[in-house]
């Protein structure tokens, strides 16, 4: 791909650490000379791998209180993405679970949305606030407030050059809420950051997650306490308080830890447990990266990623009882740690660049610079 190719990233918040954020990673590794355009960042909790890159604001990063309450200024953020000057550049790129999609091009500049997801507290509110201790009434008002949004999401979405979906369940929502096809592109898994161990696992379960009511982590709780199993719990998040009341004696919460020590959990862990319904789900592939199998539920982006009696099983119903017997089930069965890594190996992110960089390719007529 030539060189001369301007380009300029955009993801919809940098204040966090999750695994879209690890695709902007890898899509600063591609294109390390493409300025990153974002609504707010908080460079005290950006990936090491953004540490150097050329992060550009908007004027949403001067509001009172952003950092905190980032959420509570949804409705400004559409305004925030269209503010961003993108007219020098010929290829866009947005990194996208709500707003950064909505940017404008124009031109001949070409825009390619990496969609993690349409945006889930617009188009499945009561999903996304269940288990939440938001007061009934500042629930409904928020609810009424996602109409408009939902409305500019999906005009918006007309004006994307190409859509990328990184599961066959975003791929199905793209659809729906778009009426948009989307070809799927896996995210990226930094699997050279973990290792299999030589040492036999340990006796714990393990839960790596930001702790919010929709990831399920309850399921986790309530199933390990029961049965009497460690579980080691590592993240922190609005919901903590809440699971340490549902939490049993063989819970511990370890808050948020570097990432060097996470994966040395990883290696240890008996198996790694992924209740909740995600878009894609990076974590359960990092711990197959260390050889370690894991307890899913059966649905969401774990469809695309477990397959039973290699790297992992599902549990059929979100409940604490389906996800135990599932754990009890993990413990009786024998496991390959080698050919749960070879399974992981299949989304690098060395497979990532490559297939990124042939969509890009594929549709290579449409860049001037190329």
């Amino acid at each position: 791909m030539s060189s001369n190719l301007r380009v300029a990233i955009v993801h919809d918040y940098l204040n966090q650490m999750g695994g879209a954020e690890r695709v902007v990673g890898v899509l600063h590794r591609m294109f390390p000379q493409a300025p990153i355009y974002t609504t707010v960042a908080d460079r005290n909790k950006l990936l090491p791998e953004l540490t150097d890159s050329d992060i550009r604001t908007t004027w949403m990063q001067k509001l009172p209180g952003i950092r905190k309450r980032y959420k509570q200024y949804f409705w400004l953020y559409p305004f925030a993405v269209r503010s961003m000057n993108l007219r020098d550049y010929d290829l866009v790129i947005s990194s996208s679970s709500a707003f950064s999609k909505g940017v404008v091009v124009k031109g001949n500049t070409v825009h390619i949305c990496y969609c993690h997801t349409p945006m889930r507290f617009a188009w499945d509110f009561s999903t996304y606030m269940e288990g939440s201790e938001v007061p009934v009434i500042q629930k409904q008002v928020a609810k009424w407030a996602m109409l408009p949004l939902r409305v500019w999401d999906k005009m918006t979405s007309r004006k994307i050059h190409h859509i990328v979906a990184n599961s066959t369940v975003v791929q199905h929502r793209i659809e729906n809420c778009y009426g948009r096809q989307a070809e799927i592109i896996y995210p990226p898994v930094d699997i050279s950051r973990f290792q299999i161990s030589d040492a036999e696992p340990g006796d714990y379960f393990l839960v790596v997650s930001r702790l919010v009511s929709y990831k399920r982590i309850d399921l986790a709780v309530e199933a390990c306490t029961r049965l009497g199993k460690p579980l080691i719990i590592i993240g922190e998040g609005p919901d903590r308080k809440r699971l340490e009341s549902l939490a049993g004696p063989t819970v511990t919460f370890m808050g948020r830890m570097p990432d060097d020590q996470v994966a040395q959990y990883m290696q240890q862990c008996r198996g790694f447990i992924f209740p909740g319904i995600e878009d894609f789900g990076i974590t359960p592939l990092e711990a197959n990266a260390s050889g370690r199998p894991v307890v899913a539920f059966k649905g969401g982006g774990a469809l695309d990623t477990v397959v039973p009696g290699v790297n992992g099983i599902f549990f059929e119903h979100q409940t604490a009882d389906s996800l135990a017997d599932a754990l009890m089930e993990m413990n009786q069965t024998s496991w390959d740690p080698a050919t749960i890594r070879n399974h992981a190996e299949q989304f690098s992110v060395a497979i990532f660049m490559r297939t990124f960089t042939q969509y890009i390719e594929k549709n290579r007529e449409e860049f001037k610079a190329i």
